[in-house]
């Protein structure tokens, strides 16, 4: 019996695999920059990383040692999608300890697989095509490719480094139209550094408050602050806090970057929304680093002022040092780990061959001959500046700022 032959159909286009969901968002610039550093360094070369967010810290043994222990008494099964209980009261509980904020851990908490998760999970609980999401930039690379994934549209909104890169209540209110539904904040802000002040917050939660504007409030560097207090938008008051979700994580704090954990708090309609679409996603986060997290809650907080303080160190050592090397600028940050340099007056030079043209350019240039990473601006809307991560150890810091000195110092 003959075999049939399939019926191809030669004039039918080739179909795009991808979506178009897919193909508008961009790959994440800090991991990829991350990922080439590995490979160069697995080949042998001597690379300097101020490239990502990550504490060189080790996570405290005490939150190790209750992983080992919940893996000991067998806590590997699925837990509720949500998180389990004991966390999401931990959480309550450190929230209305540090920050004044009492959510009800049952509806209005979700624990996740990391902060950036918790931000993924409540945009698609709340975006549609059409609707519009207000970002200040200079941003975190992730914060507008999320808002593509939803179809929905990110705004940019600028600030000024003569302002302290901090959004006005009234850029705010201007950048407001009738399809924005959402705004989100960062405080201390990646990538640069600069936190908003109780007074600050209470102007932008008036707006919030006068549009009915939801907001999701970044605060992953809340423990992470240099000579000011960390204030949460949802702190001004009970119609600011019934438009706020928070996001937070253990990675920052707790130097626990690999362990995945995050969580989300506010208003239970959306919670519960985002608990639905992590429901249908990822499931429950990982089983043993929550009860690892529910230690590092209610155990020994010393580690963080420990870790803080160096960080601060560092902080004063980089910025002097970048602010002393000529044709670059850097104001001094507030929080977080994040030196965020102006290096627009580079533009235009050559070193040898090599034309800097732009922000791009220069990171290029400098991993290629100097052997130092960076993370230029323009992923974070900010074209004229770059990133530098001091969550790295004060002799990598020193041999990299020496580089990026003899590199600038040979341009023509």
């Amino acid at each position: 019996m003959a075999t049939k032959t399939p019926i191809m159909n030669k004039s039918a286009p080739a179909r795009d695999a991808l979506s178009k969901r897919c193909r508008s968002i961009e790959e994440s610039i800090t991991l990829a920059l991350t990922d080439k550093v590995a490979q160069l360094k697995a080949k042998g070369v001597d690379v300097v990383s101020f490239g990502a967010g990550e504490p060189d810290f080790d996570t405290p043994q005490h939150i190790k040692q209750a992983a080992i222990d919940a893996l000991a008494k067998g806590m590997t099964k699925y837990t509720s999608s949500s998180g389990i209980l004991p966390l999401r009261k931990a959480v309550a509980a450190k929230l209305q300890r540090e920050n004044g904020l009492a959510y009800d851990p049952q509806t209005q908490i979700l624990i996740t697989a990391g902060g950036k998760q918790a931000i993924f999970n409540v945009i698609q609980a709340m975006l549609d095509e059409g609707d519009e999401c207000l970002i200040a930039a200079p941003y975190w690379v992730s914060y507008p490719e999320m808002v593509k994934t939803s179809g929905a549209t990110p705004v940019a909104v600028p600030t000024r480094e003569a302002e302290g890169f901090k959004l006005t209540a009234r850029a705010l209110a201007g950048a407001i139209t009738p399809r924005t539904k959402l705004f989100i904040h960062c405080s201390p802000s990646n990538p640069t550094g600069i936190a908003y002040s109780e007074a600050e917050q209470r102007e932008l939660a008036t707006v919030l408050v006068d549009h009915q504007l939801h907001v999701i409030s970044d605060e992953v560097y809340e423990k992470l602050v240099f000579g000011v207090k960390h204030h949460s938008i949802a702190q001004c008051g009970p119609e600011a806090k019934a438009l706020t979700i928070i996001v937070n994580s253990f990675s920052k704090s707790y130097a626990m970057t690999g362990w995945r954990m995050g969580y989300a708090a506010g208003p239970a309609d959306i919670i519960g929304g985002a608990a639905k679409i992590q429901s249908q996603s990822t499931s429950n986060p990982n089983s043993i680093t929550q009860y690892a997290c529910v230690t590092a809650l209610e155990g020994d907080q010393s580690m963080i002022e420990t870790m803080r303080a160096e960080y601060e160190k560092r902080r004063d050592y980089i910025v002097t040092r970048l602010n002393a090397i000529h044709g670059i600028s850097c104001i001094k940050p507030e929080g977080a780990f994040y030196a965020f340099p102006r290096i627009d007056k580079l533009f235009g030079r050559k070193h040898g061959s090599r034309a800097i043209g732009d922000a791009n350019e220069f990171a290029t240039a400098l991993l290629d001959i100097a052997r130092v990473l960076v993370v230029p601006g323009p992923g974070f809307g900010a074209p004229e500046y770059m990133r530098l991560s001091y969550a790295t150890s004060m002799k990598t810091i020193v041999e990299g700022l020496d580089r990026i000195e003899k590199f600038v110092r040979e341009l023509v």
